[in-house]
């Protein structure tokens, strides 16, 4: 039996989500076309942005449907750089950011974009008042809701409200906290002036309950932004090519499912996260919660393993049927250290040490039993 706590990497699909796809596949249409097929296609996209849009906390023109959070982390980042006012190169770029978002600005400092790099303490979290700092004069500050691997929560206002007292847009990574935190685009943007403060959200499906390959980036009326793609002109221009309709059925279902019970999950989660922790801190003393203690994502436990490699103890843990992740999925495979745990002042070592157990919907109390059974003998193994 398997028992599964990687719901960061990506959730189960929901059964709202696999309804609504397998309901907006039975329609044949380009919903870009003319004729009646075309149109009920189109009808249906364009509910479906009504759906995702008063999820997100904005209008459904600002929704964009995408491919997930990677495109649109890209298509946020490469179209506000290149719509820059001129003299402005700079990125605002906190040190301990998703891998799109390190990755793309890497590809643009390649390009001549100046990086600001802007510290995180040793939760994880950015230093507001530094990322203040840094934004006069930027072209672009991008930053993370909540850290993906850590799991602490950023103060997206005060960000937001920085970002646009300096008269710069600001792209926020809500990927891994949307569905988990009371988000509104609309009131994090409050009255930003046109085209600065928050300008740009990213979310992804996969990780709400939505299949792989969904998502979308809310771009404000007011956003300079370059597109990436070209030819069609679909989606204000900045998202050009034939739209993909159940996919985004699908995506507007799980939205708004995940919105219908953030409430109470995320009381539920909490609780089956603290039993999870305080089990993990007893069977094995010299274990340390890494992130915030308190103002973290619901669902996370963020574990540094003191003497045992990360890839070891998830190997054990995988063989004992429990599936967990050293960090983002994104880096699957590739044998490194964390750059969030060194970005927090840790070492190395330290770095290669810490496995993420992420619970989520379908989450219950087995699993944290599967886990605490285990633990104590997979670390000793892993430290030997």
């Amino acid at each position: 039996m398997r028992f599964y706590l990687d719901h960061a990497a990506s959730a189960p699909l929901r059964r709202e989500a696999r309804e609504a796809w397998l309901a907006a596949s039975e329609i044949v249409g380009n919903a870009s076309s003319t004729h009646g097929a075309g149109q009920d296609a189109r009808r249906m996209l364009e509910e479906s942005r009504e759906e995702a849009a008063e999820a997100l906390g904005c209008d459904p023109i600002e929704v964009v449907f995408t491919s997930g959070g990677t495109e649109s982390i890209n298509t946020a980042l490469r179209g506000l750089w290149s719509s820059r006012t001129p003299g402005a190169d700079a990125i605002v770029l906190p040190d301990a950011e998703h891998h799109a978002t390190m990755d793309t600005v890497a590809a643009l400092r390649a390009e001549g974009a100046e990086v600001r790099p802007v510290r995180v303490d040793r939760e994880a979290r950015i230093d507001a008042s530094a990322f203040a700092a840094a934004l006069p004069g930027a072209a672009v500050a991008t930053a993370l809701v909540a850290n993906n691997e850590a799991g602490t929560i950023n103060d997206a206002a005060l960000l937001a409200n920085a970002a646009a007292e300096s008269d710069v847009p600001l792209h926020l990574d809500a990927v891994a906290a949307w569905g988990h935190l009371p988000l509104s685009f609309r009131t994090l943007r409050a009255q930003a002036p046109a085209g600065a403060g928050l300008v740009a959200m990213s979310v992804a499906g996969h990780k709400i309950g939505a299949p792989v390959g969904t998502g979308a980036l809310v771009v404000a009326r007011t956003a300079r932004m370059t597109p990436l793609l070209h030819g069609g002109g679909q989606q204000r221009g900045l998202r050009a090519g034939t739209q993909d309709v159940p996919g985004a059925a699908s995506f507007a279902a799980a939205l708004v499912a995940a919105e219908a019970e953030r409430e109470s999950e995320t009381e539920r989660l909490s609780a089956l996260r603290e039993r999870l922790i305080a089990g993990i801190c007893a069977a094995v003393p010299r274990a340390e919660l890494l992130g915030d203690r308190t103002r973290r994502l619901p669902g996370n436990a963020y574990v540094l393993f003191p003497g045992a490699v990360g890839e070891s103890l998830l190997f054990l843990l995988d063989m004992a049927g429990v599936a967990a992740s050293t960090g983002s999925a994104c880096q699957a495979g590739v044998a490194e250290p964390s750059h969030v745990v060194m970005a927090t002042g840790r070492s190395e070592q330290d770095a290669r040490s810490v496995l993420r157990f992420t619970l989520g919907r379908t989450s219950t109390d087995a699993d944290v039993d599967a886990v605490l059974a285990v633990i104590a003998d997979a670390y000793a193994r892993a430290s030997r």
